[in-house]
């Protein structure tokens, strides 16, 4: 049965979701059919105005907590693109309604024991049904699942195998937090408070590869000198969910980059010698979402958004072939102005190019080349082979 929309835009109102309203709807062509949902019209419908949106698209109440409001917008479209976190707190309802309705679905989580949490209960149902249902489709992680799935397809193209080892290397990146990532880490931290069981699974690589543990992991809790880039490294705190993700992608592709591939994320820190030490060991002291001023709702100004920037690293060593080297680059704040073009791009892709693989997703794993494509053509980054060292 034909569907109303290609995508509905869930949580439009929001700080992000604004974002990614006015990133669709400033983007020609796809996706020709579309809406925005959420808990307020009067909401949804200042925020049509103020993106420029098509005045006859159609706006949707729906309340988190109401399954059969959200089971019905989900029967509605073929992608539900959520906005709506932490995803722990508001997103297991929605997350169900989709599987049930099999509809493809994507957000911006980062929130690993939540996302183990769905694995669990809901894998087996969406390979049913005939959802899609693709996590963590901002600056966490797609950058960094998708640089190093590209570089292991350079790796197998070059050296006729992948690389057992590749560094993730945070080398510039210029941009702000909002209240919705903070909100998150504290829920995830909440949640740990109340089940302590959850501290194993949050400290495990593997946490979302059920029924598989790979190799001992590099350590990432220390600064230390790093040959492969010539400078002092220290630890990037978006390195536990993306790591977990990267991982899982490997699970899913059947291990294509081999059951002992070790990966870990460090920022560069500028400064030679001593100084780059000192300079190293203040950032692993600091924490960017410790302030208590960041409240949901809130985020970076458009000149801010607009000053950022990112360049990511990706190093594949191999002890007979050498060394290959990525990076992943983009011109605009990584936590919003770039994520809102990332998921929305992602959303596109699973209505429109996607196949037709159900089940619960990276991004890279379900998407891969094809999101990459189009990643560069309409939002912004840049994919490209490095010389290093």
């Amino acid at each position: 049965m034909a569907r109303d929309f290609d995508l509905i835009l869930y949580g439009a109102s929001g700080f992000t979701g604004q974002l990614v309203a006015e990133y669709l709807a400033g983007r020609p062509g796809e996706p020709s059919r579309w809406a925005m949902a959420g808990r307020n019209l009067a909401k949804l419908a200042a925020v049509r105005d103020a993106v420029g949106a098509p005045a006859d698209i159609a706006l949707l109440a729906v309340e988190a907590d109401d399954p059969v409001a959200l089971r019905a917008m989900a029967e509605r479209t073929e992608v539900v693109l959520s906005t709506v976190g932490p995803y722990q707190l508001y997103g297991s309802a929605l997350v169900e309604a989709c599987v049930a309705a099999g509809t493809g679905y994507v957000d911006l989580c980062g929130e690993p024991g939540w996302m183990r949490e769905m694995i669990d209960a809901h894998e087996d149902a969406a390979k049913a049904s005939g959802a899609r249902i693709v996590f963590s489709c901002g600056y966490d992680s797609i950058p960094f699942d998708c640089g190093v799935e590209r570089l292991q397809a350079l790796c197998i193209e070059r050296w006729g195998q992948p690389a057992s080892r590749i560094k993730g290397r945070v080398v510039s990146m210029r941009g702000g937090f909002s209240g919705g990532t903070a909100a998150s880490l504290k829920a995830t931290l909440a949640a740990a408070a109340a089940h302590p069981s959850l501290l194993k699974l949050l400290g495990s690589s593997f946490a979302l590869t059920p029924g598989f543990e790979g190799p001992k992991q590099p350590r990432m809790s220390l600064p230390y000198h790093d040959a492969s880039v010539d400078a002092w490294v220290a630890p990037f705190i978006m390195a536990p969910i993306n790591t977990k993700n990267v991982h899982r992608t490997n699970f899913l592709l059947g291990h294509r980059y081999g059951t002992d591939f070790r990966y870990d994320e460090m920022v560069v820190v500028p400064g030679l010698g001593e100084i780059g030490k000192a300079a190293a060991e203040a950032l692993a002291k600091a924490n960017p979402l410790a302030s208590d001023k960041l409240k949901p709702g809130d985020g970076p100004s458009r000149e801010e958004r607009e000053k950022g920037h990112y360049k990511l690293l990706f190093v594949a060593e191999d002890e007979t072939h050498g060394r290959l080297a990525l990076a992943v680059s983009a011109d605009l704040d990584p936590g919003y102005g770039s994520t809102s073009r990332m998921i929305g791009e992602a959303a596109i892709c699973l209505a429109k190019e996607a196949e037709q693989r159900p089940g619960i997703w990276t991004p890279a794993a379900l998407m891969g080349g094809m999101l990459v494509d189009r990643l560069q053509e309409h939002a912004g980054l840049v994919f490209a082979e490095e010389i290093v060292g």
